[in-house]
């Protein structure tokens, strides 16, 4: 059996969150329509947008390399995405569902900020500037939504979750 490279590394994440990113499209439109607050919803509706892009700058890393944009079955995202559903599930209607969802939603974006940020450093070091700077670009835009999030968590979220269904 051949050795395995840092090209066969890279191309199997590649898979991995091109698949990943295609999952969290479907989920968004469930977290947007679970939330309770308007600045949520937008926020989930603005990240499905960019969610959109990512996909499609995959595909174009997928054409720089030669090979089929096919996803690699990430179960760490089903994971991430099934503890989501349950949240959604189990906090129907408290005070705690919009920190639940935010709490959901930063999990995939510290997943996706691990894996665009270690492909950014590897396209870096195979020679491939033009998918280093696909990489960079979803990067930066995940971690704007986690900041957003954050920032939503902390103003509104955290702290009607704290209270008292009425």
């Amino acid at each position: 059996m051949a050795e395995k490279t840092l090209e066969d590394l890279f191309l199997d994440t590649v898979k991995d969150i091109y698949y990943a990113e295609r999952q969290v499209l479907k989920a968004l439109p469930k977290m947007a329509r679970a939330a309770q607050s308007e600045e949520l919803k937008a926020a989930f509706q603005k990240h499905k947008e960019e969610t959109e892009v990512h996909v499609e700058r995959l595909q174009q890393v997928f054409e720089l390399l030669g090979k089929p944009a096919r996803g690699k079955t990430c179960e760490a995202i089903q994971g991430i995405i099934a503890e989501g559903e349950e949240i959604i599930e189990d906090f129907k209607g408290s005070p705690a569902l919009d920190a639940g969802l935010i709490s959901s939603a930063q999990a995939v974006e510290h997943y996706e900020i691990t894996r665009y940020g270690t492909l950014k450093t590897w396209a870096t070091q195979l020679g491939m500037k033009e998918a280093a700077k696909l990489f960079e670009q979803t990067l930066g835009e995940e971690s704007a939504t986690d900041a957003t999030l954050s920032k939503l968590g902390v103003a509104s979220a955290n702290v009607k979750a704290k209270s008292k269904a009425a």
